[in-house]
């Protein structure tokens, strides 16, 4: 059964799943959709057109899908859309999307968003993914699965981080970052891979000796680095590596971080 606490500001229209519990001086909207097992602590809002998936949690002070930090916003149609067991922690904010980027702000399934971060109008979030505290998420990114991204971090908008990938702390992201990379430096420097998440995860030895060869390929190989990519793409049977590769060559038209620079 349900439990809202009596201090608790529900809007007519507001949807809650089974065994939800909101407790004391949240505000929940009248479009917003409250999975099963949702809890809001205290002081939590949940505005707009919301959707917040099964069991996850948020802490107090988040504010959960409120309008874009967007000039171009006019009050257009536009949603957020949270998956299922995410952690919300204290002061988090993640906004709705724009009609320039598609609508939607989406986050995955199995998150842990700590206290402070921000999630921007229409980032794609995936599942899996770790943002630490006070980190900024700018509009229209995409973290795929499994990424995790240091406390104070800042990701311009329009980047996008590979599956696995680490962001290091007070690291400024400005580029696309390649699957499992390891970045880290003031200004966002590709330095590896991230072999602790890789190892964490099961991938097998033969497949990270095989990233590895391939990081050293980008690295000192001969050509531009979309030209090794290509070449890379053309002499592995890594399932990972071609995921890399893939990441690379489905977007020409993005600037990347290169190893070593």
């Amino acid at each position: 059964m349900t439990q809202v606490h009596p201090t608790a500001v529900i809007e007519d229209g507001a949807r809650f799943g089974q065994d939800c519990i909101i407790g004391p001086l949240c505000i929940v909207g009248a479009d917003v959709v409250l999975g099963d097992r949702v809890e809001l602590k205290s002081h939590v809002v949940v505005i707009g057109k919301t959707e917040i998936g099964d069991d996850t949690v948020i802490f107090p002070f988040a504010v959960i899908g409120e309008i874009p930090q967007d000039l171009k916003f006019k009050g257009e149609d536009s949603r957020l859309v949270v998956g299922a067991r995410n952690r919300i922690r204290e002061h988090v904010t993640m906004n709705a999307g724009t009609d320039g980027g598609g609508g939607v702000t989406r986050v995955g399934d199995d998150g842990l968003f700590m206290a402070g971060c921000h999630i921007a109008h229409d980032a794609q979030v995936g599942d899996r993914v770790i943002v630490v505290n006070s980190a900024a998420i700018a509009g229209h990114c995409v973290l795929e699965d499994d990424v995790i991204i240091g406390g104070l971090a800042g990701i311009h908008q329009w980047v996008r981080i590979g599956r696995g990938a680490i962001i290091g702390a007070v690291t400024m992201v400005t580029n696309d970052v390649i699957p499992y990379g390891l970045v880290q430096a003031p200004r966002g420097e590709l330095h590896g891979l991230n072999l602790v998440g890789l190892k964490r995860r099961g991938v097998a030895r033969s497949d990270i000796t095989a990233l590895r060869a391939a990081f050293q390929m980008l690295a000192q190989g001969e050509g531009t680095f979309h030209e090794r990519v290509e070449r890379l793409g053309k002499e592995t049977d890594s399932q990972q590596v071609h995921e890399m590769v893939d990441f690379v060559l489905g977007r020409t038209d993005r600037s990347f971080l290169v190893p070593g620079r």
